[in-house]
């Protein structure tokens, strides 16, 4: 098992001992993504988040390595721990090393996405929050992990039409429950959800997918968010069993 430490901007802009080439070649291509000015990536608050610094990036080795989980949750532990100190569009950002078998479908990786979030949840060293549901299949179920409520975004490099959620690295970008509470008080909320869903219509070779709904919503499955696929299909039930 490698060590893993926890970036800002900064950390990885400039040399740093602890980083090798592909992780500078996967935080090159998260910027290069995040900043395009001709092709928008639609979420509007990462954008700011990115450009704030309010980022944590993670790097960890081949997502199917035993060691991957103990490593994400070591890493989601301290972002948990820090993340309120961090700005109000903080997100942890995580990349895995490329996976060198050319078998992989979007499938795979969401099998493989679940696999990893149910055994990170097994090296949880804190209780499940007693207000939050751990049955996925309730509306008002989310990941948590050290006490803290998380939403997960994935992107993999199988994804074609789906541009939102491809990327040429295994990746999730973890964002806290409080951060979206907050941004659901400002002002300006309804409006920048507006221009994320025009933003996203552009972006994607397919539709927005049916299961992007409002945390909380009578018919909403916070898990169905969590990985989508390239096409408007979705499972029919959560993997996700808490220990």
């Amino acid at each position: 098992m490698i060590k893993v430490y926890l970036f800002k901007n900064d950390d990885i802009r400039n040399e740093n001992p602890y980083l090798v080439d592909w992780q500078y070649n996967a935080y090159q291509c998260f910027s290069e993504k995040i900043t395009n000015k001709q092709l928008k990536f639609p979420c509007i608050p990462a954008t700011q988040g990115f450009t704030l610094g309010h980022f944590k990036y993670g790097f960890i080795g081949n997502p199917i390595d035993e060691f991957a989980p103990t490593e994400l949750a070591k890493l989601l532990k301290e972002y948990a721990l820090c993340y309120q100190e961090l700005g109000n569009y903080t997100s942890l950002v995580i990349f895995f090393e490329q996976i060198k078998e050319d078998t992989n479908t979007v499938y795979n990786y969401e099998n493989l996405f679940w696999k990893i979030l149910n055994e990170v949840s097994q090296l949880d060293q804190l209780e499940w929050p007693s207000d939050i549901p751990d049955d996925p299949s309730d509306r008002l179920w989310e990941y948590c992990f050290h006490g803290e409520r998380f939403f997960i975004y994935s992107a993999t490099p199988k994804h074609e039409k789906r541009l939102s959620r491809s990327f040429p690295y295994f990746m999730l970008a973890i964002t806290p429950r409080k951060v979206f509470e907050e941004f659901q008080q400002s002002n300006s909320a309804k409006q920048i959800k507006n221009k994320i869903r025009e933003r996203l219509i552009q972006y994607d070779n397919v539709p927005p997918h049916p299961e992007l709904k409002q945390y909380g919503e009578k018919d909403n499955y916070e898990s169905k968010q969590y990985f989508l696929r390239d096409d408007q299909s979705t499972l029919t039930q959560c993997p996700f069993h808490k220990s």
